[in-house]
């Protein structure tokens, strides 16, 4: 619990309804998207305004107490969990579109706002935001910036980061700063913004966000390609790319991922197939259904045993949400749901696959591989039971070899969920130790405390590399 003078200076900047310790409010802020995660904080705090969080931050700063800053919480590195306590600061007032400009094309919004309802604004006036995290029913845009957030279409169209271009931000001590602008061209100095997105709330806290718009692409298509050889699914992904054709979404799921959201999509899968890939494309008609034509080619070539394109948009929404579905569909399989990232080359998309199954079976646990293809972000999700820790700790060890196996095969342990807690101890293997220096440099120049976020992205301690055994 806070000191009794603290709170009240707290309520005296937000209004005392939005200072809250009681015991519901301090579980419901406890965890977040990430299994087996709980820590209570001592407070949670509801600013209206970015006035209001550079006061809060400023008693914060002076009390030296821990500070996390929470969108919905959906994130899956553990990155919203109150390890030290603290407060924890929720975004969800500061939900407004403070300006949408068609001039330059850019929208100005608050941290808060919902994801799916800022696209859904967006496309009203014609326009388009293209990042699309699976989340994005309830995540917000400032969880999005902070874990720079992928989605289906981040093959063609890129991340969160490639579409924001200014922030104003509250730093630890409780100043506040602006970075970039609506500005296709900036370069005064170092690109804080950039910094910024991606940092998970451990460099300031974001209060507002200018944001690229685009034109929105006049067609497009969705098409089903389905494998009886996993390999001739990866060949498919590599060789539509080398053909120069770029995929507004390319999606991969494995046999195990087929059969979980067949039953909960009622599809209508072919449930003897090794590999399905999702492939859309849009943009101007005429490119579209040429793409298309010489993509369900190349999947033919590929030796796919079956090609289907959705006649209707109806039926292409349904195979897009069945995709999105698939970490829920696999959730109704055990107890506790793990979703992992990692990513690989493209090329290297059908080993990644492999081996992921290889370490399933030597580890006996149950993983199923989905995601997306095009830019070798794969999701291997294990299905297990937290009760059952020994079967836990198998898990943890598979998905241990499983990071160590990206790397060797030149990816990365996380492509999108970010660090936070979860992928800290495997940060090292990554960027190397000199790397983790640097960005611990960084992280004193801006919060020289600790009092953001404390305890993600950097570890106590790095794990020891894996030896992988492939036998």
């Amino acid at each position: 619990m806070l000191q009794a003078d603290v709170k009240q200076q707290l309520q005296a900047i937000v209004g005392q309804e939005y200072v809250k310790d009681d015991p519901q409010s301090l579980v419901t802020h406890s965890y977040d998207g990430t299994p087996m995660l709980q820590t209570l904080p001592d407070c949670v705090v509801y600013p209206a305004d970015t006035a209001q969080v550079a006061g809060v931050m400023k008693v914060l700063s002076r009390h030296r107490i821990p500070l996390v800053s929470r969108g919905s919480g959906t994130n899956l590195c553990g990155g919203t969990v109150p390890i030290e306590g603290g407060v924890v600061l929720v975004m969800h007032r500061m939900n407004k579109i403070l300006e949408v400009d068609l001039e330059n094309l850019t929208a100005t919004v608050q941290p808060g706002l919902i994801t799916k309802s800022f696209i859904a604004h967006v496309e009203s006036l014609g326009l388009f935001y293209p990042p699309d995290p699976s989340s994005m029913a309830i995540s917000t845009i400032g969880g999005n910036i902070a874990e720079c957030s992928g989605g289906l279409r981040g093959l063609k169209y890129g991340t969160t980061k490639d579409y924001v271009i200014g922030l104003e931000a509250v730093l630890a001590s409780g100043e506040v700063i602006k970075t970039g602008g609506k500005l296709m061209k900036d370069v005064a100095g170092y690109d804080l913004t950039k910094l910024l997105v991606g940092s998970e709330g451990t460099l300031a806290v974001i209060t507002e966000a200018t944001l690229r718009l685009i034109p929105p692409p006049k067609a497009k298509k969705t098409m089903l390609a389905m494998y009886k050889d996993i390999y001739a699914a990866a060949r498919t992904v590599s060789k539509v790319i080398e053909n120069r054709i770029i995929p507004a979404t390319l999606e991969f799921l494995d046999n195990p991922t087929i059969r979980v959201v067949d039953d909960f999509a009622k599809l209508g899968l072919p449930l003897d197939m090794a590999a399905i890939l999702l492939i859309e494309q849009d943009g101007d008609l005429e490119t579209v259904e040429r793409d298309i034509a010489r993509i369900e080619a190349i999947c033919r070539e590929e030796q796919a045993a079956r090609v289907t394109v959705a006649a209707s948009e109806e039926e292409a929404l349904k195979l897009l949400t069945a995709r999105r579905s698939a970490f829920t569909a696999l959730a109704r399989l055990r107890p506790t749901t793990i979703l992992e990232d990692a990513t690989v080359p493209r090329s290297k998309i059908a080993d990644m696959v492999l081996e992921i199954n290889r370490i399933a079976d030597k580890y006996n646990v149950t993983i199923c591989t989905f995601g997306h293809a095009g830019d070798g972000n794969l999701h291997p999700t294990a299905t297990t039971d937290a009760r059952d820790q020994e079967e836990v700790h198998r898990v943890e060890a598979a998905f241990a070899e499983i990071f160590e196996a990206a790397i060797s095969l030149g990816g990365t342990i996380t492509g999108e969920h970010g660090v936070g807690l979860v992928k800290s101890p495997f940060l090292e293997w990554k960027i190397g130790p000199a790397g983790i220096e640097v960005m611990k440099a960084i992280k004193l120049a801006f919060d020289p405390h600790n009092l953001l976020n404390p305890g993600k992205v950097f570890a106590k301690e790095s794990r020891k590399r894996v030896v992988i055994d492939r036998g």
